[in-house]
């Protein structure tokens, strides 16, 4: 299920907000563990981001599509495919 980074900081965002408004009837149950699940795919969101920055500024330092590849451990047509325009 391949989402953008828009996409996945959208759901963090709905994660979190779904959170601050539990039901009553769910409110004594501990909300650690989808706090952390919350957490950890904002983080997953902000990774991605930066990662698409990072292979931008590759690309626009003349870095080719088969050096970020090989970064990325995927063949040159999956990053430039993923990552690129």
């Amino acid at each position: 299920m391949a989402r953008t980074i828009l996409d996945k900081e959208r759901a963090a965002a709905d994660i979190a907000a779904r959170l601050a408004n539990q039901d009553e009837d769910l409110a004594w149950r501990d909300a650690e563990p989808l706090r952390r699940i919350a957490g950890a795919f904002q983080r997953s969101a902000t990774a991605d981001t930066d990662l698409a920055e990072a292979i931008r500024a590759a690309r626009a330092d003349g870095y080719s599509w088969a050096s970020i590849a090989a970064m990325l451990g995927v063949s040159k047509q999956t990053a430039q495919a993923r990552y690129g325009a």
